[in-house]
């Protein structure tokens, strides 16, 4: 039996085999590396670009929210502006107000003054013909010693905006002659009221006087705003009753040009042969509630000076 030779299994012809494939796969190897694969082939980079990444978000989140902060400043800005804007309004509006009530303020302090005097003029108007025989400059009590009073009231448009109170005040003064003998309503320019005789009286009661109330509300009676020809026609009418008549006139103006030619009129007129008043003149001067005009102011002029000449007392609403 023929032996055979044993078989070598790591032979020449094996180990090339062996080296070429050993060199096929290093250079399938090789061009796997120098492929176009991209830039991020490795596993380390990739994990870098997603931590690069995963920061770009947190940070795109965090500009967001910033965004939005900002977007809630500006709003919160704009409100506040036109908040302050509002407040700046409103300040000005309370400024305004403030003026105003300070304004009001001081009219009621001088309208409180006002009243105030009035009512203590009012108070010594009780004075009796016994206490007061004389008109007392210090004092300036209205006596009520007269039995016989005639009323001159100016009936011109600016009286007959405030003509309730012109009513009110005839109305007290009659009350502060508890009883009088006659009374009588004129006109500025001498219409008796109701178109009576002038020189007639008016018997006094409470109906009478009432009645005078009444008809006064609805009275037109012709007016220049001068007391003076109501003053003259009354002094004319009821000479007679000298030393026992009172004149009252009610006015807010004169419109005359001369203060002596009016004085020296009413006190030529009002004048006895003894050089004697026969009349007490008192004034009543009504201020509007626009203010105390150059008409007002002249006739509170030319009535305080007639009051103090002939024992009368003037006084002003």
């Amino acid at each position: 039996m023929k032996r055979r030779e044993p078989i070598e299994i790591f032979s020449l012809s094996f180990l090339d085999i062996i080296s070429c494939a050993f060199g096929a796969v290093v250079m399938l190897i090789l061009l796997a590396k120098n492929a176009d694969q991209g830039e991020y082939n490795d596993a380390g980079q990739v994990a870098n670009l997603v931590i690069a990444l995963d920061g770009a978000e947190q940070q795109l989140q965090q500009l967001q929210q910033l965004q939005q902060a900002l977007k809630q400043s500006e709003q919160a800005l704009a409100q506040a502006q036109a908040q302050g804007a509002s407040n700046a309004s409103q300040q000005r509006a309370l400024e305004a107000q403030v003026a105003r009530a300070k304004n009001n303020v001081q009219q009621l302090s001088d309208a409180a003054s006002g009243l105030e005097q009035s009512l203590i003029e009012r108070q010594r108007a009780a004075t009796s013909a016994a206490q007061a025989p004389a008109r007392d400059d210090e004092v300036g009590g209205i006596p009520v010693d007269s039995n016989y009073v005639v009323f001159i009231i100016d009936t011109s448009g600016s009286m007959k905006t405030i003509w309730p109170r012109v009513l009110t005040t005839l109305d007290e003064v009659l009350n502060n002659h508890p009883q009088v003998t006659g009374f009588q309503v004129l006109s500025d320019n001498g219409d008796v009221l109701g178109g009576s005789q002038l020189g007639s009286w008016r018997s006094d009661s409470k109906a009478q006087r009432a009645g005078v109330l009444r008809g006064l509300q609805h009275w037109s009676g012709s007016s220049n705003s001068s007391p003076v020809e109501g003053i003259a026609a009354s002094l004319k009418a009821y000479a007679r009753y000298q030393g026992d008549l009172a004149l009252y006139v009610f006015g807010d103006d004169y419109t005359g040009t001369s203060y002596d030619a009016a004085l020296a009129q009413i006190n030529r007129l009002n004048r006895n042969h003894g050089n004697q008043p026969i009349a007490r003149i008192h004034g009543i001067a009504f201020k509007r509630h626009s203010g105390a005009s150059r008409d007002m102011i002249k006739f509170s002029t030319l009535m305080r000076e007639v009051a103090r000449q002939n024992n009368g007392t003037f006084m002003g609403l």
